[in-house]
């Protein structure tokens, strides 16, 4: 099976225990109004512009083309830009020759492992099962997830995947569908099914001022938490550089919050709920 990869970063140290190589792949059903990686939303490979160093020549999007009023670069903008700007984002690469590259750093990655992360993993589902198969009992292999996926494929991966990075993001089915475009029942189903399998995982929150961050939506968070168990959260604070990618793909950042404000942690929340967090 082929899959499109758009980074694969080794010596990570965020992505599950001790150092692993993290696999990004491309895709994702989410539309989160805060996405910071923007170039892992399309399952295509995409060229990208790095804004640095540009002359202004305009020569890359004389040579692009547009679509419903969005601007793609071309292979033409690529060999047309003097300052060698534009490169392309995403590669394919089958499920063998991913495996045999990552199994190269086996004996590093002994204490820690791989995770396949996104962009959301489970959009390439067979290439990333593939995966897990190659790597199983050979490397220690987590999925960074948002958890939208059908029930029946996230049964099938919890049995073989070793761990688990699950986001939480809105608890209220309404906001969910705002700010990222989709329902979260999939996402719930599969988290209460996940914290009762067994399974070691590790629940992150991304916080966004004035939208996940606030008193209700914590509140539910933490209910959702204490019934299936959990006592340990990892917190993501807002990037306020989440745009930056956005004109390297020709495309505007138009969050639906005001990412000027400041982020709430609300610690007393989760001690008065006696859940241990670690801030990101």
């Amino acid at each position: 099976m082929t899959g499109c990869v758009f980074s694969i970063e080794e010596f990570s140290v965020y992505d599950g225990p001790g150092i692993r190589t993290t696999v990004f792949l491309k895709g994702c059903p989410l539309r989160c109004s805060w996405c910071h990686n923007p170039e892992g939303q399309s399952k295509d490979i995409e060229i990208v512009r790095s804004p640095n160093g540009c002359i202004e020549c305009h020569n890359c999007i004389n040579s692009a083309k547009t679509e419903n009023g969005r601007l793609y670069f071309t292979t033409e903008s690529i060999q047309k830009c003097p300052m060698g700007l534009l490169r392309v984002c995403g590669e394919k690469i089958d499920s063998t020759a991913l495996c045999e590259k990552l199994l190269k750093n086996q004996k590093l990655l002994q204490n820690g492992g791989v995770t396949f992360s996104g962009g959301e993993p489970f959009v390439q589902s067979t290439f990333l099962l593939e995966c897990l198969d190659v790597l199983h009992g050979q490397l220690h292999t987590a999925i960074q997830t948002c958890g939208y996926c059908d029930a029946e494929l996230f049964d099938k991966a919890i049995t073989k995947a070793d761990y688990f990075l699950f986001d939480l993001k809105l608890i209220d089915d309404d906001m969910h569908q705002k700010y990222t475009g989709v329902s979260n029942r999939k996402i719930l189903r599969n988290f209460s099914v996940l914290a009762r399998s067994g399974k070691a995982f590790v629940v992150r929150i991304p916080l966004i001022p004035s939208v996940t961050d606030t008193v209700e939506n914590i509140t539910g968070i933490i209910k959702l938490l204490k019934e299936n168990g959990v006592n340990y959260v990892e917190l993501l604070p807002y990037n306020k550089m989440a745009g930056g990618k956005y004109k390297m793909l020709g495309r505007r950042y138009t969050p639906l919050f005001d990412e000027q404000q400041s982020v709430n942690i609300n610690e007393d929340l989760f001690a008065q709920s006696n859940i241990d967090f670690k801030v990101l």
